[in-house]
């Protein structure tokens, strides 16, 4: 069953959507919210932000503008003798200003503490931060990760604090460029769940609200904390970063055998995925895909999808029992703790990227290629998350989220920009491990049982091309697909 959720607001005015079978009250966003956000902050002196990684810049530089012109500042800190200083000073960010610290001291002096160092960092540090913390200031949140690490050691959040999250469905660098962009088209930005977790004054829901509305999100979801790791944490390794890779993989050595030279299986692989296919999601959903496809492609599509859907479910539902039982979360705590000896490579030296590069120098739009046999098993892929996350009870708009748009709004685009390569070579360190682990797991079992399947001519489930043509993921995505911001998003 689908979790159901509501909040109410003193400041915010909420919106009752029709998702699935059920209503979700959101927040739509919008630059004409930013007094309310003011209205929120009034008696919060001091945001400190802390970290300054993926989210960190552009989290930091959204709230500051958002909040020009009101009494709350928004610092940084950072550890003494941080790399990243610099880039901090360089965005406005200063010690002669106030606006650049210690950590621990930023931590300190704040009302609320945006906590944006790296997962294992926080694992780590933890119980020094929640000793520096004021009581009644604000944890703030933007993955579920610490929660689901202090389940698994069997500690918990200080009670004297309210512990909320804001997520933002995109890495950073799209959460800052999109914010950028509104400043010409009201609303333009990221979606972003929220969470309450622990509020000891009445006061979190709206903080965490105006916090979403202050970096730029033009709709914003409720989840809890736990719903929000297990998703998040699934879906990096899932359809988001790691799915994608060992598609990519599996289909570009498959094409090669079927006599395609290598710049043509990249085309009809990576570029196809990034390209006409995010395109098409983005814009009219993942039905769309197969309908924009020819009478003559629309069997290869199907034939791929059916045959492709249950293998990656398979694999699909062991990531999401691993994070859920704890075990992924401490695969990434441990592999953290390796890094001294074994940091991690990276994965754009083999040749499938290599010849990638190329193809994306040379690369004309209007000449990519709607693969049917890459759409099946991508789409396949898309829909098995979409209903593993709904077996879980997962909300409507987390799994559309999840699962879809931060791909093909956020992602994949900047797959599409610089490779799928370097997306996994510079996500987060969580994301990064999971994509390293999971990849060649949905490139096995698609060469070992999709692709067997068609290839041998076995006995497929056609029904799954009904369920996929009815399924409720469409409807979700028309009806959140009306708060999409009306710009996509700028590169290059």
């Amino acid at each position: 069953m689908v979790m159901s959720l509501d909040f109410d607001s003193k400041i915010f005015s909420k919106d009752v959507i029709e998702v699935g079978d059920g209503k979700e009250s959101v927040i739509k966003g919008g630059r004409d919210l930013f007094p309310l956000v003011h209205k929120a902050f009034a008696d919060v002196a001091q945001i400190g932000v802390i970290g300054w990684g993926s989210q960190g810049p552009a989290q930091a530089q959204n709230l500051r503008d958002t909040l020009e012109g009101s009494s709350t500042r928004v610092k940084i800190g950072l550890r003494p003798g941080s790399a990243s200083a610099a880039e901090a000073r360089e965005a406005g960010f200063t010690e002669e200003n106030g606006t650049l610290g210690d950590m621990m001291e930023v931590t300190a002096e704040s009302d609320i503490v945006i906590l944006l160092i790296s997962d294992a960092a926080q694992t780590e540090l933890y119980p020094e931060i929640f000793a520096a913390m004021k009581p009644g200031a604000t944890l703030g949140l933007s993955h579920g990760f610490l929660l689901g690490h202090l389940d698994s050691v069997g500690d918990s959040f200080p009670d004297n604090v309210n512990v909320i999250a804001v997520c933002p469905k995109g890495m950073g660098p799209s959460v800052r460029r999109l914010y950028v962009q509104g400043a010409e088209v009201n609303g333009a930005g990221i979606n972003s769940s929220f969470a309450v977790h622990q509020d000891i004054d009445g006061n979190a829901t709206d903080l965490a609200i105006a916090w979403a509305i202050g970096v730029g999100s033009p709709y914003c979801f409720q989840t809890t904390l736990e719903s929000e790791y297990r998703s998040d944490i699934f879906g990096e390794r899932g359809i988001l970063l790691g799915a994608v890779h060992g598609i990519v993989e599996a289909l570009f050595q498959r094409f090669c055998n079927e006599g395609m030279d290598t710049a043509e299986a990249f085309a009809n692989t990576a570029e196809s995925i990034t390209g006409p296919i995010s395109r098409i999601i983005s814009r009219e959903g993942i039905l769309a895909v197969y309908e924009q496809l020819s009478d003559a492609d629309k069997p290869k599509f199907e034939a791929a999808y059916v045959a492709s859907y249950k293998p990656a479910r398979d694999i699909l539902q062991e990531i999401y029992d691993d994070v859920a039982c704890g075990n992924e979360i401490r695969s990434v705590v441990n592999a953290s703790r390796r890094f001294g000896d074994f940091p991690m490579g990276e994965i754009d030296g083999t040749e499938m990227w290599v010849v990638g590069e190329e193809v994306r120098a040379a690369r004309r739009e209007d000449e990519i290629p709607l693969n049917p046999v890459t759409a099946g098993v991508y789409c396949a892929t898309m829909v098995a998350q979409c209903d593993v996350l709904l077996a879980a009870g997962h909300p409507y708009s987390e799994i559309a989220n999840e699962s879809v748009i931060e791909c093909v709004d956020s992602l994949n685009p900047y797959m599409h920009f610089k490779g799928v390569s370097y997306m996994i070579d510079n996500c987060s360190t969580t994301a990064r491990l999971g994509a390293r682990k999971w990849a060649p797991r949905f490139d096995y079992i698609l060469k070992q049982q999709a692709f067997t399947a068609l290839d041998t001519n076995q006995p497929l489930e056609w029904g799954l091309m009904d369920e996929f043509k009815g399924h409720v993921i469409h409807g979700v995505l028309k009806t959140v697909g009306q708060m999409r911001p009306s710009v996509d998003i700028s590169l290059g």
